[in-house]
């Protein structure tokens, strides 16, 4: 593992901004870009926490997808949220002492690894920081609901189309998509653990969309041709995400 150059936490520092309630000031801009990360480059389908562990330290996203996830006895496996760049997937680890979920690697990944007693610095030395990770903790929360009743309600049609459109926006809000386009690795496999359907279901309904004239998932890279009627057959509401536009603040 390397240290974190300061250019590198970029997307770190996009995700808090796009999320946090006010503007950061340069202070605060400057002790996140100063953090101490140990980054990790791992392969895809590495576990990098698992459930039931107690981890000291707490890692970012900086390139790649991950999930996190749970498994039945028999093994078999449920996605409950995909993580993007900027995303801290186990910042509950900071107060929860025993992890009730794992994370793993989607595709390659970069993270950078904080360890808890350089966060709890962080949070003392600058209070404002305290409110715009627990706002993180809150929308992940909100993510979770949209998340059961997606794959609870919707038909797995509507449902593949919502999971395209919330991954298409979160990537973009760190600027990783352009133009409705964005690399997205995920296997069919991947999106039957996802989704709660059989790989056999999930080739069937990318077919639909597919010639609905909806999107394009091919090579590893997601494109999304009407958006609008994307949005429609998912009944798409992105509030839960709360995202905004650190140029307003």
């Amino acid at each position: 593992m390397a240290e974190l150059t300061q250019s590198e936490i970029h997307p770190f520092i996009r995700k808090i901004e796009t999320i946090a309630l006010f503007a950061l000031s340069e202070a605060e801009r400057a002790a996140l870009a100063a953090l101490p990360m140990q980054v990790a480059v791992l392969e895809p389908y590495q576990d990098i926490v698992r459930e039931h562990e107690r981890p000291a330290r707490s890692f970012a996203m900086l390139e790649g997808l991950t999930c996190t996830y749970k498994t039945t006895r028999a093994g078999k496996r449920q996605v409950m949220a995909y993580h993007v760049p900027g995303d801290v997937p186990d910042f509950q680890s900071l107060h929860l002492e025993v992890l009730d979920i794992s994370i793993g690697t989607v595709t390659p990944c970069r993270v950078g690894f904080v360890r808890h007693e350089t966060l709890r610095a962080l949070f003392r030395a600058h209070p404002r920081l305290v409110d715009a990770f627990w706002r993180a903790t809150l929308i992940d929360a909100g993510l979770c609901r949209e998340w059961m009743l997606n794959n609870g309600r919707r038909e797995s049609y509507a449902r593949m189309a919502h999971l395209f459109c919330e991954l298409l926006m979160r990537l973009e809000a760190v600027g990783l998509a352009q133009g409705n386009a964005c690399e997205l690795g995920l296997t069919q496999p991947e999106l039957g653990d996802a989704l709660g359907i059989s790989t056999v279901h999930v080739s069937r309904t990318l077919k639909e969309l597919r010639e609905a004239g909806l999107i394009t998932l091919s090579g590893g890279r997601l494109a999304v041709h009407d958006r609008a009627r994307l949005a429609a057959a998912a009944e798409f509401d992105p509030t839960y995400l709360h995202l905004r536009d650190p140029k307003t603040h």
